[in-house]
């Protein structure tokens, strides 16, 4: 499905962004003219100058702020179309989703009630409401995937039912070598740990006007997806960094973290940078590299950064052995920022750079994290409880966790 109206929005966004784009790679020269100043006047007087480190610091936050203006321009020019192709009958919204559309204007289910008799389906849970049709519910899951950071980057599984229990192989795969003709030497048992992630329901309760209901040009699927993407996405980002797995998915900074050298299943480990708080003057390329190395690799080749923007604007002013910057701003429009080659991924619930903190996430992500989606998106239409307003009860069901112990590493800010 298309929508013509969205295709010179589409195409303006996209011109913005890369004119955007050009000007944040202007003010990275602009940061690194600054900083390459600050790290001169530190190596003649052997401290820093005040008016230079207020400089920098400066630049570093209008480079953050464009940083965000051209990946907020990029999404909107890459987001998907929710409305209907008005092209003729292939273009024609589905049965179900007419009488979708008749029970969010005004209410009506008889439509939908009838589809799911003829179909032997029952789509309204305890609490009532319908189903979303298929394609509004795949545009929500493409809606969120682009702007959770996690999301963006972690497995994801979708189920029927209310939990998923997966086994995995602790030890890896029995495997060995033989003749052709010998014979088949039995495997020894693989240690095998049984990983559950259970799904819980995330809300949100988008509000509209009658007036906006009743208008035929506004594209209620369009509507729904746009007023729950944000606060889905904001929800799912915390739960999936530090949930605590009650009522809500286990984050990832929400396991037992140990040093590398004590590493076993069920824990994460921590490589250090040398100093409380930081990085060991002179070694941060050192303990970045460790940390890249702490991986196997099989997922160091797809390893990817997470951090927030604080400990970003911390490793943004770092320089290799010859003078080098580590960070990279992003090559075009809707690529990542690079951290010694590897992508960095902004995540804001990761811990800021202090004290013992595990501020630096490395890992192969689509190994090391699952999330795990109960099929269907749920609306419930309430007319009564904020008049002259009608609210949309809107609930999916979704749950995560670490499936893979080894495929992710962090880094610890102490000596």
């Amino acid at each position: 499905m298309t929508d013509s109206h969205n295709a010179p929005e589409t195409k303006a966004h996209s011109l913005e962004a890369h004119a955007e784009h050009d000007r944040m790679m202007q003010i990275f020269e602009s940061f690194r003219e600054a900083n390459d100043e600050r790290f001169a006047e530190i190596e003649k007087r052997m401290n820093g100058d005040v008016l230079s480190e207020e400089k920098v610091d400066r630049i570093a936050k209008a480079l953050d702020e464009q940083e965000r203006r051209v990946e907020r321009l990029a999404m909107k020019s890459m987001r998907p179309a929710m409305g209907r192709d008005e092209t003729g009958d292939a273009g024609r919204p589905s049965e179900r989703r007419q009488a979708f559309e008749a029970y969010m204007r005004g209410g009506d289910e008889t439509a939908l009630r009838r589809l799911e008799a003829k179909a032997m389906s029952q789509g309204t849970g305890a609490d009532g409401g319908f189903l979303v049709p298929d394609e509004t519910e795949t545009e929500i899951g493409r809606r969120l995937a682009a702007i959770s950071p996690v999301r963006s980057l972690a497995a994801i599984r979708t189920v029927s039912g209310s939990v998923l229990k997966k086994p995995f192989a602790i030890t890896g795969a029995q495997t060995g070598w033989v003749g052709e003709t010998d014979q088949r030497p039995e495997t020894s048992a693989p240690q095998l740990a049984e990983l559950t992630f259970p799904t819980m329901e995330l809300y949100a309760m988008p509000a509209a006007t009658n007036a906006l209901l009743d208008d035929a040009a506004v594209d209620i699927d369009r509507w729904i997806g746009e007023e729950v993407e944000q606060a889905f996405a904001a929800q799912e980002s915390k739960a999936f960094v530090t949930g605590d797995g009650v009522n809500k998915p286990r984050g990832l900074m929400n396991y037992p973290v140990v040093d590398e050298s004590a590493w076993g299943w069920g824990k994460v480990g921590s490589v250090k940078t040398g100093a409380d708080g930081g990085f060991a003057a002179g070694t941060a390329a050192d303990a970045l590299i460790d940390l890249i190395y702490s991986l196997k690799a099989c997922y160091r080749q797809n390893g990817a950064f997470m951090m927030n923007r604080r400990t970003q604007g911390l490793v943004r002013k770092l320089k290799d052995g010859d003078g080098n910057y580590l960070w990279q701003p992003p090559s075009a429009v809707g690529a990542r920022a690079s951290l010694m080659g590897f992508p960095v991924v902004e995540a804001e619930d990761m811990p800021d750079p202090a004290a013992g903190a595990n501020a630096i996430l490395f890992a192969d992500f689509q190994r090391f994290y699952l999330i795990v989606d109960r099929q269907g998106v749920r609306v419930l239409r309430d007319p009564y409880s904020a008049k002259p307003y009608v609210l949309f009860y809107t609930t999916k069901r979704v749950g995560g966790g670490i499936q893979d112990f080894d495929a992710g590493k962090v880094l610890t800010f102490a000596a």
